[in-house]
């Protein structure tokens, strides 16, 4: 009887460079339904010991989020399944939420071998943190993944967090407000911007998503590739709040 191939394989399962508690990377080679982004390669960046809504909740997500101020704020009303006022575009139940269960499931095999990872992103684009924070993962990890690759995106919040492994190089700054885009433009660094209308967007600096509703959807992230860091010449990328929390986002982003 043959067995089936795996549909993703842990390529980390060690300390978070954020705050040095266990975290595991799984990266899925299988094709993604996701329509705004395309067939991409995915990879979840998940708390080791508890689930993401239990880690989102509690606020141990840092230690794969970090600073964001988008995880919303911990609770302990019964009620609620994650973190109060939570204005991240990921919705938790839906994919960080079935990586985990194959997780406990042990479906994902181990494959922490160099060669092995640059095999899975041989020939493909591949979404950095499709879940989580790319520099809570040594970078060394995304370096291998990305060797063969045909192109990448990418995004951290965690520019000048001790210990995290930060490369603007790999990965889009995401930037809260327009002073803070622009502090990173003065060093050069590009930016992934998140607006609440198209009106903000600084004309020469930055464009429109390509792959946003508001820009008409022209395009997906896997052909597009813009949100590739400052690795790349091209403008900074904006695009309108957007997702299962966007109502929260100016509040959050006033807060941070």
């Amino acid at each position: 009887m043959s067995m089936s191939k795996p549909t993703g394989y842990i390529v980390y399962n060690g300390p978070s460079q954020i705050d040095h508690e266990r975290i595991t990377v799984v990266v899925l080679t299988g094709d993604s339904r996701n329509k705004k982004t395309g067939k991409m390669v995915q990879t979840y960046i998940l708390r080791a010991d508890m689930s993401p809504l239990d880690a989102s909740k509690s606020g141990n997500d840092y230690s794969i989020c970090g600073t964001c101020p988008h995880r919303g704020e911990p609770t302990d009303d019964p009620a609620k399944k994650q973190a109060a006022k939570r204005s991240c575009y990921v919705t938790l139940g839906h994919g960080p939420m079935n990586v985990w269960r194959g997780l406990i499931n042990g479906i994902y095999p181990h494959r922490t071998d160099l060669l092995g990872m640059v095999g899975m992103g041989n020939g493909r684009k591949v979404r950095l943190g499709t879940y989580g924070d790319p520099s809570a993962v040594p970078s060394y990890v995304w370096t291998a993944l990305l060797t063969k690759a045909s192109g990448h995106t990418g995004y951290s919040h965690q520019s000048g967090v001790r210990g995290a492994d930060f490369r603007p190089d790999m990965v889009m700054a995401s930037a809260d407000t327009l002073e803070q885009a622009e502090t990173f433009w003065a060093d050069d660094v590009r930016t992934f911007r998140v607006i609440d209308d198209v009106s903000d967007v600084v004309v020469g600096r930055e464009i429109l998503c390509p792959a946003s509703k508001e820009a008409g959807k022209r395009t997906q992230c896997e052909s597009c590739g813009l949100c590739a860091g400052s690795g790349i010449r091209a403008k900074s990328i904006a695009i309108v709040a957007h997702g299962i929390g966007a109502a929260n986002f100016s509040q959050n982003v006033s807060i941070a």
